[in-house]
This record gives C-alpha cells, sequence and structure tokens, in this order.
C-alpha cells in the first residue's frame, strides 16, 4: 500500500495550477447521462473518483473514455445505456455515484442503484434523495442494500429539503429536469458545484430559474442535449495549496481557480493574519507577522466548508494561541486529530468541536490517513514540521487531489511516494 514521505524543509515558495474541481466533475458526468448525444468534459482531473464514475457509466452502457488527443477531457455518450442498474462493487467507493439514479430515473424511467458509500466521515444518508423523487411521482423501495425507483414519467412537485443537501440537490433538480411541469425545490444547497450543474443543464436545454439562490424553480423539457463544458477550478486543492504555503511560512500563488467560491476560506486565512491577494483567477498567500488563532464552525455554503477543516486544523496547530474548531456538517470528521497529535500538535476534543492550542513546531511520525480530506491536512502538517513524516493509507488523497507530490515539489516541497 502506498505511502508519501515529506520532509520538512523551509518554506513553499511559487505559483500552482489547480485542477478541475472533482465534486463538480463528478455531478457533471452523471449528468451527462440525461443528454442526446455527446459530452464532452474539460479541465477533467485524473482521480480515483474520476475513473470509478466512468467505470459506472460504462457497467449502465453508456459509452465514456478519455480523450486520447487531450489529457484532461472526457467525453460520454449514453445513447447505449441498457440497463439502469449501478452496482455495488462500484457505488460502495464514492458516494457521489448515487448521482445516476436521478438521471437515470427521469431519462429511462427506472434505476436500481446501490446504496452509496465513501470516506467513513459521518452519516450521510440518502433520504432528502428519495423523498425528492417520490414527490415528483417515483415509487422508490429499499431492497437488498439497493435503491429502486420507477416511473412512467415523472411529473413536477415542491420538495422543501429538511437539510442543505449538495448530492440531494443536484440529483432532485436533475431528474425534475425532465419531469413533466413545474418543479419548486426549497432550501437547496449553494455550493458552486451545485450551481456550476445547474449552468451546464440550462446549456443542455433546461429550464432552471433561481440558480444560486435556495429555491429553484424547474419546468419540465421533453429532452436535452449533450454539450462541450470546461469544468471550474477546484477550490478546496487551491485552500490546501494556501494553506500549506502559509504553514510553512512561505509564499503561494494558486491559478485557475475562481477567488469568488473560495470568499469564506479567505476571510479565515486573513483572520489567521494571512495577507491575500486576489487576480481574475488567481489567488496569493503569505504571512510576515505571528499566524493567529480563530475561531470556525463549518457550514454548508456560503460558509467555512467542511472539506477544508483538517488543513485549516493543520495550520492551526502552529499559531500563536488557542483555536476553537466547531465541525457542524459531519458527526465524524475528527479523526486526522489523534494523527496530528502525534506529530506533536495540542488538541482537546469535545463532542464536535476541537480546542486547539498551538505550539512552537511539529516533529515528524508516522500517521495514518482516515480520509481524503484528513489526507490533505496531514501532508500540510509534514511540510511544516521537522524531520521526516510518513503518511499512510494515502490512496484516499488520489480521490481528490491529482499529482499533489508532483505539484508540491514545484513549490519546493521535498515528497516523494513510495510503495
Amino acid at each position: 500500500m502506498d505511502r508519501i514521505v515529506v520532509s520538512g524543509n523551509g518554506p513553499l515558495r511559487g505559483d500552482v495550477t489547480v485542477s478541475g474541481s472533482k465534486n463538480a466533475t463528478l455531478a457533471l458526468m452523471a449528468a451527462a447521462l440525461l443528454g442526446e448525444g455527446r459530452t464532452r468534459l474539460e479541465n477533467v482531473p485524473r482521480l480515483r473518483d474520476v475513473d470509478t464514475m466512468l467505470e459506472i457509466l460504462r457497467a449502465l452502457g453508456a459509452e465514456a473514455d478519455w480523450d486520447p488527443d487531450c489529457q484532461d477531457s472526457l467525453w460520454i455518450d449514453p445513447e447505449g445505456v441498457h440497463s439502469p442498474e449501478a452496482p455495488y462493487e462500484l457505488v460502495r467507493k464514492m458516494r457521489a455515484s448515487f448521482l445516476v439514479l436521478g438521471p437515470l430515473l427521469a431519462r429511462f424511467g427506472r434505476a436500481r442503484v446501490s446504496e452509496p458509500g465513501g470516506c467513513a466521515i459521518g452519516v450521510r444518508p440518502v433520504d432528502q434523495h428519495l423523498k425528492g423523487f417520490q414527490a415528483l411521482g417515483a415509487k422508490v423501495r429499499l431492497e437488498r442494500g439497493y435503491v429502486e425507483a420507477s416511473a412512467v414519467r415523472l411529473r413536477g412537485g415542491s420538495v422543501a429539503f429538511d437539510l442543505s443537501t449538495v448530492n440531494g440537490t443536484q440529483n432532485v433538480m436533475m431528474a425534475a429536469c425532465l419531469a413533466e411541469g413545474e418543479t419548486v425545490l426549497e432550501n437547496c444547497a449553494r455550493e458552486p458545484e451545485v450551481v456550476e450543474l445547474a449552468h451546464v443543464l440550462q446549456r443542455m436545454g433546461a429550464e432552471i430559474h433561481g440558480v444560486g439562490s435556495d429555491r429553484l424553480s424547474i419546468q419540465g423539457v421533453s429532452g436535452l442535449r449533450g454539450v462541450s463544458h470546461r469544468v471550474s477550478g477546484d477550490r478546496i486543492e487551491a485552500g490546501t495549496m494556501l494553506i500549506a504555503g502559509l504553514a510553512t511560512r512561505g509564499l503561494v500563488r494558486v491559478l485557475g481557480v475562481d477567488p469568488a467560491v473560495m470568499d469564506s476560506t479567505l476571510q479565515k486565512l486573513r483572520e489567521c493574519g494571512a495577507e491575500i491577494e486576489v487576480g481574475v483567477d488567481s489567488v496569493q498567500a503569505g504571512i510576515r507577522g505571528p499566524l493567529r488563532p480563530v475561531r470556525v464552525a463549518t457550514a454548508p455554503f456560503p460558509g467555512f466548508p467542511t472539506d477544508m477543516q483538517a488543513q485549516l486544523m493543520a495550520l492551526l496547530c502552529l499559531a500563536e494561541g488557542a483555536s476553537v474548531v466547531s465541525e457542524r456538517v459531519f458527526e465524524n470528521r475528527f479523526m486526522h486529530v489523534p494523527e496530528l497529535k502525534r506529530l506533536g500538535a495540542d488538541i482537546a476534543l469535545s463532542d464536535r468541536t476541537a480546542h486547539v492550542t498551538g505550539v512552537r513546531g511539529l516533529s515528524g511520525a508516522q500517521v495514518m490517513a482516515t480520509d481524503l480530506r484528513a489526507s490533505a491536512g496531514l501532508i500540510v502538517a509534514a511540510l511544516a514540521a521537522e524531520g521526516d513524516t510518513t503518511v499512510n493509507r494515502v490512496y484516499h488523497i488520489d480521490r481528490g487531489y491529482e499529482r499533489i507530490e508532483q505539484k508540491l515539489r514545484g513549490l519546493g516541497a521535498e515528497i516523494r511516494r513510495e510503495a
């Protein structure tokens, strides 16, 4: 099993271009099932999760593959879809695979999708997805670990989500695009990945109003078409690279990302003492004074993203004073805390709140990655630590970060992967 070895060797400096957004890509790949004709996606990251979604689409009967002439582009043609079933052995690998259910149900009238897997960061029930499909007239039942849904044709309805759910909003929104009549979705997630999906669906021919708000009105149409789209830059990768630079007291500029979608992250880094410079599609962060402690609570967009919590906590381990980090999105997303403590961090847990007291420095050690973002947080800490740190079980990081060692080496890091 691969591991990553990091030698703390001083400040990271330079420019790094982020890959396309993993979370946006996976939803857009599922949406391609709705269109007649090919959909082409550009700026797609080469990640395990993307490969898994390609396997799922092929298992359904779609043609889907990487473009041999363009390294970061892939195409999807759903014309040959013959099986409405997404098998357990593929769906168990990641939660976003459940997003094929809405498009399959809307276009083909039935779907059978295994209940999803993914990182063990807490309970993420699919009940809001199913509530939405039922409101659109689908018959839904759970049988032996599978969700089965059917409808001759979905009809418009009203759905008020009980909580903000990104995948739930995306799944029901996609299904509603081909439903008969108007659908109104209330308490929708407003994450940039939801907005990007909505804009692409509009280009495919969907009628969606209220994009970017928590209330969407969707007028069903008879059909959608395939399109070409360039995926937006990954805001979480961008934030991770900026924090890595700050943790090593360097100066890093990330390219290829819209600063507007990173506002809550950048605000919190400014509170920590970072000096932030924003361009049209770039952000630079450095620090000259002391690293200040902060209070932060994760929240749905536009709040501070849960996917940045582990990385920020690694940074706060080096702040001058006591910080408070509250996790309000997932109930089991502090599994990186014991590993940070192995590096010398001073962290006390109380329910879903971490009290982080800054220390003078961290020291290299053997640590274990427990999920995707925990892996990134541990690498941030390792870059700032004295000596060598070995991060084990890094297959998690390959789900969400493309060529992370290569990109960090480009900034001056001593980092390598070992089998």
